[in-house]
């Protein structure tokens, strides 16, 4: 159950004097996202699967530079076998869901809940490798329009999003699909020999009726010309300008 916005704003005040955080009585930890496919007007997630999605991946991505494994703490992959075995791990995490997003039939990437902790309504969104045919379309902004939605359906109160600090492009979209910055934490990780800041986002449960409403308008067939071209862009549509 999400806390009204109203109430998000208004202070409360203890028997001590004390500021204290909003009211959660009446809030359930929601159950973990449950192993199924997310169908959507232009594209469908289906769980990700070795046999289903290996080799069409693995040919989605042959022809792609290796640049876009650059901010990912696995790859490039030369082959559908070792790509395959990526998958048989993140599949086998057991704070992952991880999913293949499929257009007309065609897995094209995909991208995963991770770190996901049912009991503070806490969920992460990432591990996302968007082959050049699904780089910058529709169907790839629907894919985490969809997983977000099923996020808070299922009752999350918090969707995460973090990236390489450095990682220009994810910062990028992290603003545009409507997470606000949080800040960066500086040395967090590592990865392939080398130090990561890591910049965090976050979209919470309060924020996500508007987020979404703004999704739907520009997921509608209305805000594209004939030729696929958006009309208002998703931050015009949140009031973003």
């Amino acid at each position: 159950m999400a806390t009204p916005v109203g109430e998000m704003s208004m202070p409360r005040i203890n028997e001590f004097g004390q500021v204290i955080g909003p009211d959660l009585h009446g809030w359930e930890p929601p159950e973990f996202p449950p192993p199924r496919e997310l169908e959507g007007k232009s594209v469908q997630l289906e769980p990700l699967d070795r046999g289903r999605h290996a080799e069409a991946l693995f040919t989605a991505y042959r022809h792609a530079s290796d640049s876009i494994w650059t901010y990912m703490t696995v790859g490039p992959f030369h082959s559908a076998v070792a790509l395959g075995d990526l998958i048989d791990t993140l599949v086998a995490y057991p704070d992952w869901r991880p999913f293949a997003i499929v257009v007309e039939g065609t897995p094209l990437g995909f991208l995963s809940y991770l770190r996901i902790d049912p009991r503070n309504g806490v969920i992460e969104i990432g591990s996302i490798v968007f082959s050049p045919p699904l780089q910058r379309t529709k169907p790839a902004t629907e894919a985490v329009y969809l997983v977000l939605k099923n996020a808070f359906d299922l009752g999350y109160r918090r969707c995460e999003w973090k990236c390489d600090d450095l990682n220009e492009p994810s910062r990028v979209a992290a603003v545009r699909l409507g997470f606000r910055y949080e800040g960066t934490f500086r040395k967090a990780t590592h990865y392939k020999a080398r130090s990561r800041d890591t910049a965090w986002y976050s979209i919470t449960d309060d924020e996500w009726p508007a987020v979404d409403r703004a999704f739907q308008l520009w997921l509608s067939d209305d805000n594209f010309d004939p030729d696929g071209r958006q009309r208002q862009s998703l931050r015009a549509l949140r009031g973003g300008g």
